[in-house]
């Protein structure tokens, strides 16, 4: 399957260094505050993909005619500045979402595990940016530009209520870059490993990492309250619990949930997962294997006509996807686009790919299937 196109997308090859743009996917979601938009609310609005939530709603124009932004009971009363207006915090109950539209959760496994279920028998339908439901038979699981199709029938105004969730953000990082390849030569194997920024684990972490870089560099002890072990300085496995099979919970998310996503459960895909200390990105590098033959020149035109995908290739300068080239950017940068010499023929390709994990990985991506149900 051909990859789509995306005429609004800058493709980047060499000098001078690119300037990652916002995406554009979908195009037709311009507007705001509209009285024949949907009702709207924000679970776990304080969070770090809460707030991120309220900047894409934003940069996006979604319309909505009514905003409600819900938190614990500890942030109830805070006031929040959306486009020109003053919000307050509401504290999240059952009553919470009466005559709303759209839910997007980002509160943790939890609260979506207690109140998504009332969202919906309300009517309302929830995005939720947590993984209490991703594996859940029946319930998609959605990369809008990947599998859009997953989702299909489910719309505002369908007078009941609906679930959708948004994958892991390793998970979307990874497969912006993969799919567009899978499509054309179909992936049997992939390998991925991650290197995973602080804002993966919250706005806490972010400021962890920073506090323990001061106090590393002044000599102090440094604070570990979010990580057990020093973090600036220091990289070490993914802080998911381990399993029985010595896989943290982190790495068999991107094995369970690509076969969801590609609706394929004969892909073989391994993962190691690691924290770096970045504050904000996260950066892969992923190893494919094809059924039908792929040459890295066709790879390289395939993702640059990928949508929400930017390629940074420039061998000459050495110059490739970084984390901070697509902080607080949409697309999902990748580079390093190589033949796998390890394997015969062009049947393998070795790729690096960054996203923004607070964004694409997480924020965007689920604004991005709320503009889906329009």
């Amino acid at each position: 399957m051909a990859s789509l196109s995306h005429p609004l997308k800058p493709h980047f090859l060499s000098t001078p260094k690119p300037k990652l743009q916002t995406s554009k996917f979908p195009t037709k979601v311009r507007m705001s505050f509209q009285e024949s938009g949907p009702s709207v609310a924000v679970v776990g609005v304080t969070g770090a993909v809460g707030q991120e939530f309220l900047s894409v709603l934003s940069d996006r124009g979604f319309p909505y005619r009514s905003l409600k932004l819900l938190a614990s009971k500890r942030s109830a009363g805070k006031s929040v500045s959306f486009q020109d207006r003053n919000f307050t915090v509401q504290e999240l109950t059952a009553d919470s979402f009466d005559d709303v539209d759209i839910a997007l959760f980002s509160a943790g496994g939890s609260i979506s595990k207690e109140f998504g279920p009332i969202a919906i028998e309300k009517g309302a339908i929830v995005v939720d940016n947590s993984s209490a439901f991703r594996m859940v038979d029946g319930v998609p699981l959605v990369i809008p530009e990947v599998n859009p199709e997953a989702m299909d029938g489910i719309k505002v105004g369908m007078n009941k209520g609906a679930l959708i969730a948004n994958p892991n953000c390793s998970t979307i990082i990874c497969l912006m870059a993969a799919t567009p390849l899978h499509r054309h030569s179909k992936v049997t194997r992939m390998v991925v490993s991650t290197y995973q920024a602080a804002s993966g684990a919250g706005a806490a972490a972010m400021h962890e990492l920073e506090l323990q870089t001061r106090e590393v560099l002044e000599g102090k002890p440094p604070t570990c309250n979010i990580f057990n072990q020093q973090y600036a300085f220091n990289l070490f496995s993914h802080n998911a619990p381990v399993l029985e099979n010595g896989y943290n919970e982190e790495e068999m998310k991107m094995v369970k949930e690509t076969r969801k996503i590609w609706n394929d459960m004969n892909v073989k895909v391994t993962a190691t997962c690691i924290r770096v200390p970045v504050m904000r990105a996260h950066a892969e590098s992923v190893n494919l294997q094809f059924e039908k033959p792929l040459d890295e020149e066709t790879a390289r035109e395939i993702l640059k006509n990928a949508p929400g995908v930017v390629v940074i290739d420039d061998r000459a300068s050495n110059h490739f996807p970084t984390p901070l080239e697509v902080s607080n950017k949409d697309d999902v940068a990748v580079g390093r686009i190589r033949r796998d010499v390890s394997q015969e023929g062009n049947h393998g390709l070795d790729i690096f790919v960054c996203g923004d994990q607070v964004r694409k990985g997480a924020a965007l991506n689920a604004v991005q299937i709320a503009e889906l149900l329009l």
